[in-house]
């Protein structure tokens, strides 16, 4: 990337290392073989992907209580295996949504003040996948509609409250999805599979509008979008496994804007992008170092600004929403960084010395209001996300999403009812299993694994 100095308010950003004492340590952090970001935060909690045995969990802690984490400390532990991905609703920030190897999704409701017991019962279950499921992630403007996928090559998209995927795209991808993104309004999905293709997803079309090769290398990657630039940016790796990034247009992915290697490291490039500020963060997995860069909208689109570096490598990471920045200090960021046991709270600043407030680095930011309901969004309408000033810092929200799950009453079955839903949930697994012999044996054919 281009390293030309430039005029940018954001050219002296830095972070500083974090004080022991403002650590979360001594966690159990998940050895999980899916390479997921294990960490996700908002103004209020922090979650990570647990390492616990005879099933699946993840711990959820006190952002304003760092320290040594109890080992007796209470749970969210209601999978049948390991938690590969998690994602905080962003309306309502005692919401959570998890997806796991047993297949299953489940959204969780943290108790006011956090976890007191070990939590074993979901708010609401979405049972639809067919093999293990590997990315979350809440649409950014329509409350309460998430999208999935994973291992089963689908991607489906619900409505959280009801319990149930209303759209779902099923045989348009060649291999197992690795990572996936709303854009800017929630309307279309990007995503990365394991055959390196980039695909961009009009959910409720149910198609897939454009694809790609992104990049030639059989290592994972990341997809996300640059906000409101309506760019996809992805990394990978490169054949002689060179770590890489590209620009795309996602009306047109015949070739990337731009494409450019950054170095040769091993582990995969974690991207986050700050739509605020045009911002980038690039955190490599395995290394300590956290690079810094700005987005614009003319050749060579990417401008370097700056570098976190630490000796601790990192296993994950994770950024807060603009709500929880410090404004009086000159925070644009904060961060999240995990390391094989511990989380480390990252604050990164633009240095100023005048006290007054510095609108030209704090630009209108999102409110985490949703700017349509499930049902608008579901009936085709969409809209920009919704914002505020960030003059007086931390304001709470006007309104919080509301999520009132449909809870589905079972009826006591009679003998002859109970024998009739065995025989009929038998036959629906013997059809499963024929139509995952029928998948193999095409993937086989098509030469994947």
């Amino acid at each position: 990337m281009s390293k030309i100095v430039r005029s940018s308010k954001y050219r002296h950003v830095f972070a500083d290392a974090p004080k022991k004492e403002n650590i979360f340590d001594e966690l159990k952090v998940t050895k999980t073989a899916w390479d997921a970001n294990y960490v996700v935060a908002n103004p209020l909690y922090w979650a990570v992907c647990w390492d616990s045995g005879g099933g699946g969990s993840f711990a959820v802690g006190d952002l304003k209580k760092p320290g040594k984490w109890n080992p007796n400390a209470p749970v969210v532990a209601g999978h049948k295996s390991a938690v590969q991905d998690l994602d905080f609703h962003p309306f309502n920030d005692s919401l959570i949504a998890s997806v796991a190897e047993d297949g299953l999704g489940k959204i969780w409701k943290i108790p006011d003040g956090g976890l007191t017991t070990t939590l074993t019962e979901a708010a609401q279950t979405l049972l639809g996948h067919k093999r293990k499921v590997g990315n979350v992630k809440f649409n950014p403007t329509a409350a309460n509609v998430l999208a999935t996928a994973g291992s089963d090559m689908a991607v489906k998209v619900w409505d959280v409250e009801k319990g149930e995927a209303k759209l779902s795209n099923e045989g348009e991808h060649g291999d197992i999805i690795i990572a996936l993104d709303w854009n800017f309004d929630g309307s279309l999905i990007a995503t990365l599979s394991k055959d390196r293709k980039l695909r961009v997803l009009d959910p409720r079309q149910k198609k897939i509008t454009q694809d790609c090769e992104a990049h030639t290398g059989v290592k994972g990657g990341r997809v996300i979008w640059l906000g409101n630039k309506e760019k996809i940016f992805t990394v990978g790796f490169t054949k002689t496994s060179e770590r890489e990034y590209a620009i795309w247009d996602p009306k047109d992915l015949s070739k990337p804007v731009v494409k450019s290697t950054l170095d040769t490291g091993a582990g995969v490039i974690m991207p986050f992008y700050d739509n605020d500020t045009n911002v980038l963060f690039l955190a490599g997995k395995g290394d300590g170092n956290i690079r810094y860069y700005e987005v614009v909208d003319e050749a060579p689109y990417v401008h370097y600004l700056s570098e976190y570096k630490s000796a601790t490598p990192a296993r994950g990471m994770a950024f807060l929403p603009k709500r929880a920045v410090d404004v009086p200090a000159c925070e644009i960021m904060k961060g999240l960084k995990l390391t094989t046991k511990s989380l480390e709270p990252l604050s990164f600043v633009v240095p100023r010395k005048s006290e007054m407030f510095q609108d030209d680095i704090f630009p209108d930011c999102f409110s985490g209001e949703a700017t349509v309901s499930s049902e608008e969004w579901f009936g085709g309408k969409s809209g920009a996300p919704k914002t505020r000033p960030m003059g007086q810092g931390f304001v709470p929200r006007e309104k919080v999403a509301d999520f009132n799950p449909v809870v589905k009453v079972e009826k006591e079955l009679t003998p002859q009812e109970l024998k009739a839903e065995v025989e009929r949930l038998s036959n629906r697994v013997s059809y499963l299993e024929a139509e995952l012999i029928k998948r193999d044996a095409k993937i086989k054919e098509l030469g994947g694994n």
